[in-house]
């Protein structure tokens, strides 16, 4: 029995019920499903109550929030004719004469669509202009549907131009952009433009709870909050993670959970990230920093965990503002956002905001993201210990930097009446004093502190030390304090930096400090050229 009789030969049948995504299976057949563009919905009504139609539109917007499906929209209310077939162009197109069914399945002859991003030669758009000189076959209107319009080549721009300025009667061209300003000014000026608003997390929010709905899940409300906060805007993008969260709740029947949702997302849990903001702003960095490595380790991307710590600074802000509350916010978050805003000043949460921004961006681009975000905590933590921004430009201005923290405790008498270091930093300066300037910047360097117990030290080291170190050290420490000291290096991680490593981070939130005080940003923002030099923390 030949290949052919068994059929293997032939290429598999589609089946009818195969399955869609909900991006193509929710796309709004009619006007009144289209969410978030009412004012759009309103000016196209009104044209056309009064027959005031373009020769051609322009919708623009960002991706998802329905520009190809508005155009079809109004290739549809353009060639409606009624159920009973003697129906004129309307904002409410019936859905089931011959036209509006052609039209919503992509197949009416005279309504035809090209992708630019595939079409961009002069030579499709001659194309277009030939064959614009005929009439429609069946339909009102012949129509042109030009999707990412703005990537035709300049010179199928300037073919276009004629036409489009004076197309026939029976044609109406639609053409959808996300980047208008791609588009040049000469055909802008020829077409009547839309721009498609970004949709609300709530409109979002509430349109997902439908869906949902109508596939028969259930879903939390939280969890539908956080798709549409990460659709940012986009019914498609939302769609399309609704679609994930949906397959990744299996067939149990357990529905689209939240928790599930930030997992899949590698969003960052917002109760850990209050836990989180108020380790920074109670100066907890070893709290700050366990916090941070907690939610790593659960596979929260470091660049998702400061997005999150924007947003929290941003709701503080407006609670301060005493603007109203998001839907999606739960009562322990409306709380603690109370909290913070009553006691955290507008300059504080500028500040604050400008530095976990610029930790933001630095981890993008970090090689050890999570190494960044810790330092880039860090100094916000060291941030938070300065005095207020605009009494910091002040004293800089007066040549009066101090640094806050107050001075380190004073070194007690030794044995043989020398003064000996309580602390690592005492130890550096002392033997600094004592011209043992190697082993002083050594100790800075390389040194991180664990524990300072009298003459008994552990430190950890935060590089390779030289063989002969300890060695050196210790013989150094006996013979200026005529006493033994126990030196350890122990092998554990320690919290603290090195010497060098804290006064580089200081020195550095001090700067960040400066930058984000109102004063110097204002400066900063009139001169954009403009750079700190010749600052430093002693106001030199």
């Amino acid at each position: 029995m030949s290949d052919s009789l068994l059929g293997l030969d032939e290429p598999a049948q589609p089946r009818d019920n195969a399955y869609r995504v909900l991006a193509r299976k929710y796309r709004p057949q009619t006007f009144s499903e289209l969410i978030g563009q009412d004012a759009m919905v309103t000016t196209l009504g009104n044209a056309i109550k009064r027959d005031r139609l373009a020769h051609a539109f322009l919708l623009t917007g960002v991706r998802g929030v329905g520009k190809t499906s508005t155009a079809r929209l109004i290739a549809k209310a353009l060639n409606c004719i009624g159920p009973d077939g003697q129906g004129g162009p309307t904002i409410d197109p019936c859905g089931i004469c011959e036209p509006c069914r052609a039209i919503a399945e992509g197949r009416h002859i005279d309504v035809i669509e090209m992708d630019a991003a595939s079409h961009t030669g002069v030579d499709d758009v001659r194309e277009i202009i030939e064959a614009s000189r005929y009439s429609a076959v069946s339909a009102r209107y012949k129509i042109y549907i030009i999707d990412e319009v703005h990537m035709l080549s300049k010179s199928a721009f300037n073919a276009l131009l004629k036409t489009l300025e004076e197309p026939p009667a029976h044609v109406k061209f639609l053409f959808a952009t996300t980047e208008v300003n791609k588009v040049p000014v000469t055909v802008l000026s020829r077409c009547q433009r839309f721009d498609l608003r970004r949709i609300p997390a709530e409109l979002l929010a509430e349109h997902f709870a439908k869906v949902t709905q109508a596939e028969g899940f259930e879903a939390e409300p939280e969890a539908l909050a956080l798709i549409a906060r990460a659709a940012e805007g986009s019914a498609r993008d939302g769609l399309s993670i609704l679609d994930q969260a949906i397959a990744h709740a299996g067939l149990e029947g357990e529905g689209v959970k939240a928790d599930a949702v930030r997992h899949m997302l590698g969003l960052s849990d917002r109760g850990a990230i209050r836990t989180l903001f108020g380790l920074l702003l109670e100066g907890d960095a070893p709290g700050a920093l366990a916090s941070l490595r907690g939610q790593y380790d659960l596979g929260v991307d470091p660049q998702a965990v400061l997005r999150t710590l924007l947003e929290t600074v941003h709701a503080v802000t407006l609670a301060k503002l005493g603007t109203q509350a998001s839907s999606g916010q739960s009562a322990e978050e409306l709380k603690a956002l109370e909290r913070w805003a009553a006691g955290l000043s507008f300059p504080a949460l500028h500040r604050l905001w400008q530095l976990v921004l610029r930790g933001h961006d630095e981890v993008a681009k970090a090689v050890l993201p999570i190494e960044a975000a810790e330092m880039a905590l860090l100094r916000v933590i060291h941030a938070s210990q300065l005095p207020d921004p605009g009494e910091l430009a002040r004293q800089i201005a007066s040549g009066s930097v101090t640094i806050s923290g107050g001075a380190a405790p004073a070194a007690s008498p030794g044995p043989n009446g020398t003064a000996t270091p309580t602390s690592l930093g005492q130890l550096a300066d002392y033997l600094e004093e004592k011209r043992r300037f190697q082993l002083a910047t050594q100790v800075r360097d390389y040194l991180r502190p664990v524990s300072f117990d009298g003459t008994e030290v552990e430190f950890a080291a935060a590089r390779p030390l030289p063989f002969d170190f300890m060695k050196e050290l210790g013989a150094a420490l006996k013979e200026l304090t005529g006493t033994n000291w126990k030196l350890q290096c122990v092998d554990v991680p320690a919290q603290a930096m090195t010497l060098r490593e804290e006064q580089a981070a200081n020195e550095q939130a001090e700067r960040d400090a400066v930058l984000a005080s109102p004063m110097v940003a204002a400066a900063m923002q009139a001169f954009p050229d403009a750079e700190l030099i010749g600052w430093s923390k002693t106001g030199s």
